[in-house]
């Protein structure tokens, strides 16, 4: 186990100011598409985000609840579940085995991706007043289209919401067989879809903004495309539509074909250069036009779309799309799934607004969790990602800790002798994760993380519970069901594999809670914390101290971090202002701090920060 670091009581920081790259200075870039930030969307710079697993978030209609076969379709592929299977407690001990589950196997790796609790778009309608008091003013929603799966990345039709997301699982799949599905003319609203126009609608009458996952690259074989070549085999007019490399009937579909990563749960679509398949793209856009403009109504529709796996799909056909989506809703926000330096390459003006952030991701762990990042060697790692785009795209990147491909938070401070993403998957560490809850002092240490999270440039995004105290290694423990309040849990006391663990009590954190509620609130009261130039005013390595200015033009927030664990003083000389205050607010504590003789002298508790604002009340 990695130990902290001793640092004396009291330590100076220099008070000498210095700017990160990004500051004054234009993106260092240079690429044949290039990003002015005219795509960026004013409401995109002034948001929280909340990441919602639609089926693990709140099941509010145990009417519409999977079944082992899917409603009403013969053609539908069932979860391989064996006799008994049932919906799972959503208050249950994640790592329990029901008695079906008993069946399957022996280990939990080999039942838990056929568990359902039933999460639908009712249970986020009545939660919506649970967002708007947390902050949250965007959501993303991981993909809500019909699909077998749990995480719906295997869609069954993209023109349609998942029919156990609404209200007629039955009724919507004889709506479904009534269109044909390449033929927009032919399609109907489902009461899911319905559901769901009226759960934006509800969203937006509360200033929500909402984005839905596009999954371009590849299907489920559930697909209708990919069902009719395999009941009609070569003779289909959609048999070109996908990577099929051989029609013979020694396979199992009468065909061989390229699944993702290899994976032939998911069939890859057909590429023509850097471009789709024209009857591929044609659906594509079909199904674009009618989630943004709700029988051609613009105010009706989503507000933009993260788009999956981005980089396996080629430039002719994203800036083809984005010039559509852009052409719908000018406003429109499209987010790539980048974890690499690629984000520069899809970035641009005629492509994607800003990428999930996984980036400043990576710093970010490694300075406050990992701790194999200095002070100083943080800051400079900041400062190149800012450097990539104007400020105008850094405010707007979604800065995300966690996320649905990742474990939780909590655990990733549990677990903090692992760098990010490594060794966080417990079947591929040989039972060496530690599955148990955050103690106090580690959920000091996320809200630290959620803090800076909150205050540096970019806009946050928290996954569904992380606030409410969710933890979990990554896919598939990071999907438990969401912690509600009124609701009893069982306690976690069982393991994946059998071993000794603490036994732990599972609840909702009402104090995290408020944690991010005030943090939220915070952003909302000071803009300059949302959209402000960035200026650094100092680091410390030996502190593990950063400290920072955003400045709108007409507040000046100065936000301290002591990543160290202990108290330290600092002197700081703010930036230059026409009308610098005498006294700064700590508008997390409500401590006052004064300026004299234009220095500003504060003392930071150890991992802990402060976010200063002007006392203007003399």
């Amino acid at each position: 186990m990695q130990t902290f670091r001793k640092i004396p009581v009291i330590i100076l920081l220099s008070i000498v100011p210095f700017c990160l790259t990004a500051c004054n200075t234009e993106p260092n870039r240079d690429a044949e598409l290039s990003q002015s930030g005219a795509n960026i969307p004013e409401w995109a710079r002034n948001v929280v985000w909340y990441q919602i697993f639609p089926e693990r978030f709140h099941n509010a209609d145990t009417t519409n609840d999977p079944v082992a076969g899917r409603v009403g379709d013969p053609h539908g592929l069932d979860l391989g579940a064996p006799e008994g299977w049932r919906i799972s407690p959503w208050t249950g001990d994640w790592y329990q085995r029901d008695h079906w589950e008993q069946r399957v196997g022996t280990e939990f790796y080999d039942f838990v991706y056929t568990r359902r609790y039933g999460g639908d778009l009712q249970g986020v309608i009545d939660k919506l007043d649970y967002l708007e008091d947390l902050g949250v003013t965007a959501i993303y929603f991981n993909p809500l289209f019909d699909a077998v799966s749990l995480h719906k990345y295997d869609a069954s039709h993209y023109h349609h919401i998942d029919r156990h997301f609404g209200p007629d699982p039955e009724g919507d799949w004889a709506i479904m067989l009534e269109e044909d599905p390449n033929d927009p003319a032919t399609w109907q609203w489902t009461s899911a879809d319905k559901l769901f126009l009226d759960m934006l609608q509800k969203a937006r009458d509360k200033g929500i903004r909402v984005i839905i996952d596009g999954v371009w690259n590849h299907t489920g074989r559930d697909f209708w495309a990919f069902r009719h070549i395999r009941n009609y085999g070569e003779a289909s007019p959609y048999s070109d539509w996908y990577k099929i490399t051989r029609f013979d009937d020694e396979f199992d579909d009468g065909f061989e074909y390229d699944g993702w990563w290899g994976y032939l749960g998911l069939p890859e679509f057909a590429e023509v250069g850097e471009d789709l398949h024209p009857g591929v793209k044609a659906h594509i856009f079909d199904v674009t036009r009618r989630w943004m403009a709700p029988d051609g109504d613009v105010s009706r529709g989503v507000d933009g779309w993260r788009l999956d796996v981005v980089e396996e799909l080629g430039k002719d056909f994203w800036q083809d799309w984005h010039s559509l989506v852009y052409d719908i809703n000018p406003e429109a926000l499209t987010v790539a799934e980048i974890w690499d330096d690629a984000a520069r390459d899809f970035v641009a003006d005629e492509l994607f607004g800003v990428v999930m952030n996984y980036r400043w991701t990576y710093a970010t762990h490694a300075f406050f969790i990992h701790q194999s990042l200095s002070a100083s060697e943080f800051v400079q790692r900041l400062g190149e990602l800012l450097g990539d785009f104007p400020h105008r795209v850094n405010t707007a990147m979604q800065n995300l800790m966690d996320g649905h491909d990742t474990e939780r938070l909590g655990s990733m401070i549990v677990n903090h002798e692992y760098a990010y993403k490594e060794k966080s998957k417990i079947r591929d560490i040989d039972n060496t994760y530690d599955v148990r809850a955050p103690r106090a002092e580690e959920r000091q240490l996320q809200r630290l993380v959620a803090l800076f999270q909150y205050t540096w440039v970019g806009a946050p995004m928290v996954f569904y519970g992380t606030e409410a105290g969710l933890w979990g290694a990554d896919d598939p423990d990071d999907r438990k069901p969401m912690l509600w309040p009124d609701l009893d849990y069982d306690d976690e006391l069982n393991h994946p594999y059998s071993r000794q663990r603490p036994r732990d009590t599972v609840a909702f954190d009402h104090d995290l809670h408020a944690w991010y509620r005030h943090l939220g609130s915070l952003r909302d009261r000071h803009p300059a914390l949302r959209t402000g130039e960035l200026e650094m005013l100092d680091t410390d390595d030996e502190a593990g101290g950063i400290v920072f200015a955003r400045n709108d033009g007409q507040e000046l927030v100065i936000v301290a971090i002591n990543r160290g664990e202990q108290s330290h003083r600092l002197e700081v000389r703010p930036p230059a202002t026409d009308d610098l205050p005498s006294h700064f607010i700590d508008r997390l504590s409500g401590q006052t701090f004064v300026v004299e003789n234009e220095i500003l002298s504060i003392e930071v508790p150890p991992v802990s920060g402060l976010v200063l604002t002007g006392d203007y009340s003399e």
